[in-house]
């Protein structure tokens, strides 16, 4: 896995506007897993294009309102 300053740099590459101090702020596999999404979404889509969801996120999230 590239640095924490690597992946930054890899970033602001793609996303100019994502502002260097508030990236320092993740830790470096979060700025991993959004580097990989942003490389994702450069890729063409169509049928050749898969994305697959990740283990370690719910597919399906909901709000319940306890109140009620």
């Amino acid at each position: 896995m590239p640095s924490k300053n690597e992946l930054i740099d890899r970033i602001r590459q793609i996303n100019q506007s994502a502002d260097g101090r508030w990236l320092e702020s993740f830790d470096q596999q979060a700025l991993f897993d959004y580097f990989e999404h942003l490389q994702i979404l450069a890729e063409p889509r169509g049928r050749s294009s898969v994305w697959r969801r990740r283990g370690d996120t719910t597919a399906i999230v909901a709000l319940s309102n306890r109140s009620e």
